[in-house]
């Protein structure tokens, strides 16, 4: 499978493309700056050069003859909400349109747990889920695309588990490991198209809980 990963500079895109390097598949890390593309080289992904701030014309050249694109991009806590805005909203929604133009079916994007219920939001990181709301809903509702939406509690660095569970209902932790884990299984995954999925670490093996 040939898989474009935008966002691959990310902590949860380089374990996303690590992942799909070592079962096999043809990826294409999308990265910011050139002097990103080395690392990338050397893990057996082709770099690529890709702007979220360019119109999707421009950006569906890059993803022509991908089979799937993941969106695991985001502005990073040391920009401001303008940044926020165009990157993980404008530029998530931008991306999604680029998808369509390259003819791509298979999309799947990381956003965040609670992110359709407003009063769950942390005060602290609203315009945040502000931006993930709207760009979820954009793709649910405003695309053709075989999508699927991963919502993950707070992340953190802890080694992978293998395990999750999908109640979104129950808020919590989960590993980045866990997280690019789920994301390169859905790929492989028809059951999860078309479903926003909650994910926290929990006690099912993330092959059942996909197939759920």
């Amino acid at each position: 499978m040939k898989v474009f990963v935008i966002g691959a500079h990310g902590q949860i895109g380089k374990k996303i493309v690590s992942k799909l390097v070592a079962k096999g598949d043809q990826v294409y890390a999308g990265i910011r700056h050139a002097d990103q593309a080395e690392a990338f080289e050397d893990a057996g992904a082709q770099p690529v050069q890709f702007d979220l701030m360019a119109q999707p014309a421009e950006q569906a050249l890059a993803l022509k003859g991908m089979d799937a694109v993941v969106f695991a991009a985001g502005s990073g806590g040391q920009t401001g909400y303008d940044m926020t805005l165009m990157i993980d909203l404008d530029g998530a929604v931008k991306s999604m349109q680029a998808t369509e133009i390259a003819g791509i079916k298979r999309y799947v994007i990381i956003s965040a747990e609670f992110t359709p219920e407003r009063a769950k939001w942390p005060k602290s990181l609203q315009p945040y889920y502000v931006a993930k709301y709207y760009a979820d809903e954009w793709l649910k509702n405003r695309t053709a695309l075989d999508y699927t939406i991963l919502q993950p509690g707070s992340l953190v660095n802890d080694a992978g588990t293998g395990k999750v569970s999908v109640d979104p209902a129950v808020g919590g932790a989960i590993t980045r490991d866990d997280v690019a884990t789920v994301a390169v299984k859905t790929l492989t995954t028809p059951a999860t198209i078309g479903k926003t999925i909650a994910l926290i670490n929990g006690d099912t093996p993330i092959d059942e809980a996909l197939s759920e």
